[in-house]
């Protein structure tokens, strides 16, 4: 039998017309069936506590019979409803960054501390040690590099005798050597000479004149199988290896190998030489303090011993080892003076960690069990970014405050990785983010306490949820952010209608790079480049704040390296525009992007920032209609029907905003309506 239920406004009273299952019936006007009490009861407690009512509260609302409004209050001011208001806007602000920020380990540390030093083994140690994933020498402290015993077949070690472990300004030089099994075939060397040579120094013993005794520079002593064996190494010559066309080998004046070198410098090949290894520093590009390892050559530094970093939990041991260019604590190069709070950081000899290694950070070290587990500390920031905003939008909720100051507020908070990510400068070179507040004013909060969140002011340029880096990193582009607003808070995608249609391919209106003008793009930039522009003063890809005193809206530097080609411009103009693909960029070098294509209304937007767009928002009504389906969605588990829209949407929204946008307000009268309650 084929039945259907619809909503009718009969006398004032929302009642059910059920339809006959014969056409020749007449219809039957009911009441509406309301769920008994205890089920009543239960899908309150479902809905604003996340869990099914205690046997207590069954035989409570037995007694009464019904569940009153100061029942429901009472939910409202359970602690079990702040963590359901935290859920409610994590689904709606889509809170997670974890797929917009990635540490691609570059500011990883390997080792545990103890018994392998905290040291990069990964990327950037091509660029400190000369092959990717080598950590320290391990087995030498960098200040007993002189006294450090070496193998007699490798003297001399470096070109000039060596009075000190590290370089004039302090920059640790390396105390080991190992040949690159990428570049170099390394043989045994009892092997190599059919047991008539074991060790290096017994090579070193022969005459330069000696078929064998010629390579003694290229005597590797490696471990194989936890024992130290002698190898010895050339360039690899197999088919498609880098060393297959080094076929000179270069001798000094005393008839020693010195270098494998090609035959053909004129053609220009990839891999001209490989030279003996050494303790000795190669330069990039002959800039002193622009250190580069001889290529073929794996060159380590020592382990110096120092406190426990950052993110040592309590427990921990006091000192830990740590590899002698990750221990310092530079803020910039001794020798070029560019700056090491960039992400260059981590490929610069001279920079190191910083203080209490704060640039850097762990992955997860030893087992969730033992007590000195550290948990990964990039995950740790992505979640307390991620937390941070609906920590505000509970704050508002919590002190029954206007809805939409979760839009507007200077109010934030952070717990210990924040705090420590702020106040330390921690992070560099993989979030960009800028203090929301003077250092001194952002409560001062112990790392490893991620559970305690505080209380604070952020300044002027901050409105709500919407310049937290938790929002800016996931919706990382201006028109990401106006999209996601307009569909959180607007109820509104960007969709051209069915009316809009793209123009001939040759029509000169393809090539117009402003969206707003382009046509077939116009429908839906018209609106969405005007709406971005008040978040134009946050960089996008990253939560930076852009101050203007900082980045005005024309920089005359910026402009004069556009003009001359140097679109880098020492890095300081990747906010400008540095190119031109049109006749407005053309005259538009040295513009902060954000300006580009920009009338003066919307430059008025970029500098009063999202609080604006809110504030015009608040105009339409469409914040408050919005507000109800999202509530109506959220506890009912469906959308408003077209009916629903007719009976419910204005009085609840009108409901809502004398109020004065109280969202408990709005949650109590939802979960009373009839269509709450209802039987379907």
């Amino acid at each position: 039998m084929l039945r259907e239920r619809c909503l009718a406004i009969l006398a004032g009273a929302a009642l059910f017309l059920a339809l006959p299952a014969s056409a020749d019936e007449a219809a039957v006007c009911a009441p509406v069936a309301k769920v008994p009490p205890e089920r009543h009861l239960r899908q309150l407690t479902l809905d604003l506590l996340g869990r099914p009512p205690t046997w207590e509260e069954y035989k409570a609302v037995q007694a009464k019979g019904s569940v009153s409004e100061e029942d429901i209050r009472a939910m409202m001011n359970d602690e079990l409803f702040y963590t359901r208001v935290r859920n409610f806007h994590r689904a709606l602000l889509r809170s997670n960054i974890s797929a917009s920020v990635f540490d691609n380990g570059n500011s990883r540390l390997g080792g545990n501390g103890t018994s392998t030093p905290f040291g990069f083994a990964n990327n950037p140690s091509t660029a400190l040690r000369g092959v990717n994933g080598q950590s320290c020498n391990a087995d030498v402290e960098q200040s007993s590099c002189l006294t450090t015993i070496q193998d007699k077949h490798a003297a001399p070690l470096t070109a000039k005798p060596r009075t000190s472990c590290t370089d004039d300004m302090g920059v640790p030089m390396p105390v080991s050597y190992d040949y690159d099994t990428n570049y170099y075939t390394c043989t045994e060397l009892a092997v190599e000479t059919s047991n008539a040579l074991t060790t290096c120094d017994q090579l070193a013993d022969l005459p330069a004149t000696d078929a064998w005794g010629q390579y003694r520079y290229f005597c590797d002593n490696r471990v194989v199988g936890g024992a130290v064996k002698s190898h010895l190494c050339k360039p690899d010559r197999r088919p498609g290896k880098p060393g297959v066309a080094l076929t000179i080998e270069t001798k000094n004046a005393s008839g020693l190998v010195e270098s494998f070198d090609h035959p053909d410098p004129a053609s220009k090949p990839s891999l001209l030489t490989l030279k003996r290894c050494t303790l000795d520093l190669g330069l990039n590009n002959n800039i002193r303090g622009s250190f580069a390892p001889i290529r073929g050559c794996i060159q380590r530094e020592g382990y110096v011993t120092k406190p426990a970093p950052y993110w040592a939990p309590a427990g921990s041991p006091a000192t830990v080892k740590v590899c002698a260019i990750e221990a310092q604590e530079r803020d910039h190069n001794p020798w070029t003076r560019e700056s090491c709070e960039t992400g260059r950081f981590a490929n610069d000899r001279s920079c190191g960690c910083g203080v209490g290694m704060r640039r850097c950070g762990v992955s997860n070290i030893g087992l969730t069990t033992d007590p000195l587990f550290v948990r990964n500390v990039h995950d740790m920031r992505v979640a307390a970014f991620n937390e941070e905003p609906l920590r505000i939008a509970e704050s508002v909720v919590r002190r029954d405050e206007p809805y939409y100051n979760i839009l507007t507020t200077r109010r934030s908070f952070v717990n210990g990785t924040l705090s420590e990510f702020y106040r330390q400068r921690q992070g560099v070179g993989v979030f960009s983010a800028t203090a929301p507040a003077p250092l001194e004013s952002i409560p001062a909060i112990a790392y490893t306490d991620a559970a305690n969140w505080k209380e604070y002011t952020r300044d002027e340029s901050h409105s709500g949820v919407l310049t937290t880096p938790g929002f800016l990193y996931r919706f990382p582009t201006h028109r990401a952010r106006v999209s996601e607003f307009y569909e959180a808070f607007l109820c509104k995608t960007f969709v051209p209608g069915s009316e809009t249609s793209l123009p001939d391919p040759e029509d000169s209106c393809n090539r117009e790079n402003n969206l707003a003008k382009r046509c077939g793009c116009n429908y839906c930039h018209a609106t969405i480049e005007p709406t971005g522009a008040h978040w134009g003063r946050y960089a996008e890809r990253a939560a930076q704040f852009l101050p203007a005193n900082q980045f005005p809206r024309f920089d005359p530097k910026c402009r004069d390296c556009a003009i001359n080609g140097d679109t880098n411009c020492g890095g300081e103009c990747s906010q400008y525009v540095m190119q031109a693909y049109d006749g407005d960029g053309a005259s538009s070098l040295g513009l902060l992007k954000t300006y580009l294509y920009r009338t003066a209304d919307e430059e008025q937007n970029i500098e009063a920032g999202p609080r604006l767009l809110v504030e015009r928002m608040y105009q339409s009504g469409e914040l408050e209609r919005c507000t109800v389906k999202r509530v109506w969605n959220e506890f009912l588990g469906r959308p408003m029907t077209a009916e629903e829209q007719r009976m419910y949407l204005a009085p609840l929204a009108s409901d809502f905003a004398k109020s004065g946008h109280r969202f408990k307000s709005l949650i109590e009268r939802v979960v009373t309506t009839d269509a709450y309650r209802r039987i379907d």
